[in-house]
């Protein structure tokens, strides 16, 4: 996903950077004094950075059940895994 181009042609952000950005988006919303403009621009850059959040959070749900249903199938274990 870190190779993929956001709608506007910038590279998505890592889950760190947009989880980051999202909590100052939050705070400055939050702190007000903003025009009402700022505001719906700010949290229309939230709803666009919590989606970012939750597509590498839903990739990351799927690695770990491949991963879970790899560990509890016998059938995929490798020779190597054997003790002898």
């Amino acid at each position: 996903m870190a190779d993929e181009k956001a709608p506007s042609g910038e590279q998505t952000p890592s889950y760190e950077q947009a989880r980051e950005e999202l909590t100052e988006v939050v705070r400055r919303l939050e702190t007000g004094g903003l025009t009402l403009e700022q505001s719906i621009e700010l949290w229309e850059r939230g709803e666009r950075l919590a989606a970012v959040c939750e597509e590498w959070l839903q990739g990351a749900r799927v690695k770990l059940a491949a991963a879970m249903a790899r560990r509890s199938d016998p059938s995929t274990a490798h020779s190597s895994d054997a003790p002898f």
